[in-house]
């Protein structure tokens, strides 16, 4: 029987998702290069990030520390929920045009998944690039807790952490701390292989607040809906925030839910952040693009 995927043959949309305290910024340089190769693309903000950031007055310089640890932020009012049904607007218009190739990063992938098994029908695959991929475990908390996740070095990063999320309604980092354990922790997480100077771009970029609830939010595929979009999973093998081991734990309990429809699987020599116009990952996916 034909599907309206297989009747389909114009160009596919990509849609990428960023991850936490992050924006469409993330995805600039690969959403140009695609572009000039012919490919049709668009990078998401989610509710509260890039044009809709919140910078605490605190957070400017001179940095006032002690009030950066209590100032109000309005991504403590933004859910989950408000994610999904942002993106899933994008993706409906994207529908309009031809297919649409979802792509999440990090904790993007959260989204991803949710989105996924609300509208199905809408999508021609999913990608996961180094993100998380709840299928076993509710959330991503939870996959934090695995021995897969024991080597991770995301202790390095909350370290630039300036407040309790519980009590302020948000994850704030300060990128801009002048203690060199937060830059050089950013770097050993995020970006390994990053000059100094690279990194201090990637700090430029980061956004201070991120919404408190995603980590504890209910994040699994679900195999009647989710588990019927095709899907991929790009592996960042020198990923040290999530893992390898954590990325193939994902991996491996996607394909016992949906043994049907395996993971196709792509591996790059990339820290967590990429950086994602890479020429190899550009390969993936202008490759996908073009089916």
């Amino acid at each position: 029987m034909t599907t309206n995927r297989d009747a389909d043959r114009r160009p596919p949309t990509l849609v990428f998702v960023h991850g936490t305290n992050s924006s469409s910024a993330w995805a600039s340089g690969l959403t140009g290069e695609l572009t000039l190769r012919g490919h049709r693309c668009v990078a998401v903000d989610l509710p509260g990030h890039g044009r809709e950031a919140f910078y605490p007055r605190s957070y400017q310089a001179p940095q006032n520390l002690e009030a950066l640890a209590t100032e109000p932020s309005p991504l403590a009012e933004i859910t989950i929920d408000d994610y999904v049904e942002h993106v899933v607007k994008v993706v409906r218009r994207a529908r309009r045009h031809g297919p649409v190739i979802l792509v999440g990063m990090s904790q993007g992938g959260v989204t991803l998944s949710r989105v996924g098994n609300a509208i199905p029908d809408l999508l021609d695959r999913v990608v996961y690039v180094a993100a998380y991929c709840c299928v076993d475990l509710p959330n991503l908390a939870a996959y934090l807790e695995t021995p897969e996740n024991s080597e991770s070095l995301v202790g390095q990063v909350t370290a630039a952490m300036v407040a309790d999320p519980a009590a302020l309604g948000v994850s704030r980092l300060n990128w801009r701390s002048a203690d060199p354990a937060v830059f050089h922790g950013v770097k050993n997480a995020l970006a390994a292989d990053f000059t100094d100077e690279g990194v201090s771009r990637l700090l430029a970029t980061l956004e201070p607040d991120e919404t408190a609830g995603i980590p504890t939010a209910e994040a699994r595929g679900e195999a009647h809906t989710w588990g019927r979009i095709p899907r991929t999973y790009v592996r960042f093998t020198l990923d040290r925030l999530i893992p390898l081991e954590l990325q193939d734990r994902f991996i491996k309990e996607a394909d016992r839910l949906t043994p049907d429809n395996p993971t196709d699987v792509r591996s790059v020599a990339a820290p967590h952040v990429g950086p994602l116009d890479r020429p190899e990952l550009v390969e993936i996916f202008s490759e996908l693009a073009s089916r």
